[in-house]
C-alpha cells in the first residue's frame, strides 16, 4: 500500500506541478524539505494538467481499524467521539481538532453512519453480526461512536445521519481564499457497505402531508407506504430498508432470490467541506449535515475520488476542513437516498490559494468547483445557503447555476467569449444530476479538457 500510494502521489505531483517543478520538489525532499512545503497551489485548471483519473477500486479489502496499517499522510486524524460531530457540520465558530500547514497531507479514517444509526439499533456489532460479519471485522470507531458519542444530543428525526470528522485548521487560510483539496487516497476500511432507503426520503418518497409526490402514485412510493411505521416514534420500527452489500473481488455484490448483481467500486467522500454557517448553536438548522452549501459538505459528486481536486471558497480563518459520508460506490442521482455507504481511509493534500494568484479557478472563490484529469466540473446547487430559511429543491435552479458557473469558467479562465461558450456547452458538455436526496439538490457539468487545443 505504501508503495502504491508513493507512486500515485508522485504522478499526482508531477501532473499537478508540471515536470520541472516536480523535479524541484523531489530535489527539495532530498535536501530535507517536505514535498508539502515545496508544492505550491498550482492550479490544474490554469496549467491544463491535473491529478490522475479516478479508477475503479479492484484490490483486496482488509479491515482497517483506526490508526492501523499504512498511514500515508504527514498527519493522521481518527473518528473518535471528541473529534466528530454526528448529524452536524462545523461552523465558523468551531474549535479545530487538528492544525496543519498549507500543502500538508492528512490521512483521515472516516466513519460511515450506516450500521450505527438509531433505525438500525445503534449497535454495529449486533447489526453487522446479523449480516454475517464477525465482531473483529466491525470497526472499533463504529463501536465507540455508537456507544459513547455525547457532544450533541441525538434526534434521529431531526439530525443529519452523518459522522463528520474535523474540523482541520489550515494555516494561512482566510475568508476570501480558496482551499484546494487533492484526494490522494480513498480506500475502503471494511469489505462491506450498506445502501439505505428511508420513509419520507429519496427520489420516490411520500410527501410530508402523506400524499404522493408529483408524477407518481402512492402505489409507486418507495419504500412502500404500507410499511411506513414512523408513527411508532421508535426508529427501529419505522420500516426503513437497509441493503447489506458485500465486497467480493473488488466489486459490490447485492443478492436477490437466486440471483445477484455486481458493480464496480469507486470510493469517494460524499462530504468534503469547510465551515460556512455563522450560527453559534452547533445543532442549528444551518449546521445540519444533510444539505450541501457554498462551503461544500454533502455535495455527493461521484467523480471526486482519488486523483480528483475539489476547490472550496473559504469563509473562516483556517478554512476548518472536514469530511464525512464516505461512499464506496454511487450512481449519479443517488435515488434511493444513500450511496453504497462504507467507511474509508482518505488522504488529502490541503493547500491555500490566494485571490489574484491564478492558483484556483476563478469560480472557486465564490462557489465549489471540481476537477479530474479529464474534465473540469462546474457545480450548481438549488439552495446553497443552508437550511436556516427553508429549503429549495428545484433541479432547474441547480441546472441554471451549473451552466452559469460553467460559462464564467470558460469566459474568465479559458478566454472564450460567452456566446461561443454557451454554444460549446450545448454541443459538447454533459450536465448530470449529482443527487436529488439532500434537500438542496445538485447538478454538475463535465467540460472535457481534451477539447481545448
Amino acid at each position: 500500500m505504501q508503495h502504491l500510494f508513493a507512486q500515485s502521489a508522485a504522478v499526482t505531483l508531477q501532473r499537478g506541478l508540471g515536470r520541472r517543478d516536480f523535479m524541484r520538489a523531489v530535489a527539495a525532499v532530498g535536501a530535507g524539505v517536505g514535498v508539502a512545503g515545496a508544492a505550491a497551489c498550482a492550479s490544474a485548471a490554469s496549467t491544463g494538467e491535473a491529478p490522475p483519473p479516478t479508477e475503479p477500486f479492484a484490490g483486496p479489502v482488509p479491515v482497517l481499524q483506526p490508526g492501523r496499517g499504512d498511514i500515508a499522510g504527514e498527519h493522521y486524524l481518527a473518528s473518535e467521539p471528541d473529534k466528530v460531530l454526528w448529524g452536524y457540520v462545523p461552523t465558523v465558530h468551531s474549535e479545530p481538532v487538528l492544525r496543519v500547514a498549507s500543502g500538508a497531507t492528512v490521512t483521515i479514517d472516516a466513519l460511515s453512519h450506516e450500521g450505527i444509526l438509531e433505525d438500525q439499533g445503534r449497535d454495529p456489532v449486533a447489526y453487522f453480526g446479523g449480516k454475517g460479519v464477525a465482531e473483529s471485522d466491525v470497526l472499533d470507531d463504529a463501536k465507540t461512536v455508537a456507544a459513547e458519542y455525547d457532544r450533541t444530543p441525538r434526534d434521529f428525526d431531526k439530525d443529519g445521519p452523518h459522522v463528520v470528522t474535523g474540523p482541520i485548521f489550515v494555516e494561512g487560510a482566510a475568508p476570501g481564499d480558496v482551499l484546494r483539496i487533492d484526494t490522494l487516497e480513498a480506500t475502503p476500511r471494511v469489505p462491506y457497505g450498506v445502501v439505505s432507503s428511508r420513509h419520507g426520503k429519496g427520489a420516490l418518497a411520500r410527501t410530508a402531508d402523506g400524499a404522493s409526490p408529483a408524477g407518481i402514485s402512492l402505489d409507486e412510493v418507495m419504500p412502500p407506504v404500507a410499511t411506513d411505521r414512523r408513527t411508532s416514534a421508535d426508529p427501529a420500527a419505522y420500516g426503513n430498508v437497509s441493503t447489506f452489500t458485500a465486497i467480493e473481488d473488488g466489486q459490490g455484490v447485492m443478492r436477490f432470490g437466486d440471483g445477484a448483481v455486481r458493480f464496480p467500486l469507486r470510493p469517494f467522500m460524499g462530504m468534503m467541506g469547510v465551515a460556512f454557517s455563522t450560527d453559534t448553536d452547533p445543532v442549528s438548522p444551518g449546521a445540519n449535515s444533510i444539505p450541501p452549501t457554498l462551503g461544500g459538505g454533502n455535495i455527493d459528486i461521484r467523480h471526486l475520488g482519488a486523483g480528483s481536486t475539489f476547490y472550496l471558497p473559504v469563509f473562516a480563518d483556517g478554512a476548518l476542513f472536514y469530511v464525512g459520508d464516505p461512499h464506496m460506490a454511487m450512481g449519479d442521482g443517488e435515488v434511493a437516498l444513500t450511496a453504497m455507504e462504507g467507511s474509508l481511509r482518505g488522504t488529502f493534500r490541503l493547500t491555500v490559494c490566494k485571490p489574484g494568484s491564478g492558483d484556483a479557478p476563478s469560480v472557486a472563490y465564490t462557489y465549489p468547483f471540481g476537477e479530474t484529469e479529464d474534465a473540469w466540473i462546474p457545480i450548481g446547487l438549488s439552495d446553497p445557503d443552508g437550511s436556516a430559511d427553508g429549503q429549495g429543491s428545484d433541479l432547474d435552479v441547480a441546472m441554471r447555476r451549473a451552466v452559469v458557473n460553467a460559462l464564467d469558467f470558460l469566459e474568465h479562465d479559458r478566454g472564450m467569449d460567452r456566446a461561443t461558450a454557451y454554444a460549446y456547452l450545448s454541443a459538447a458538455a454533459d450536465f448530470t444530476i449529482s443527487q436529488v436526496v439532500d434537500r438542496t439538490v445538485g447538478v454538475h457539468g463535465q467540460i472535457v479538457k481534451s477539447h481545448f487545443v
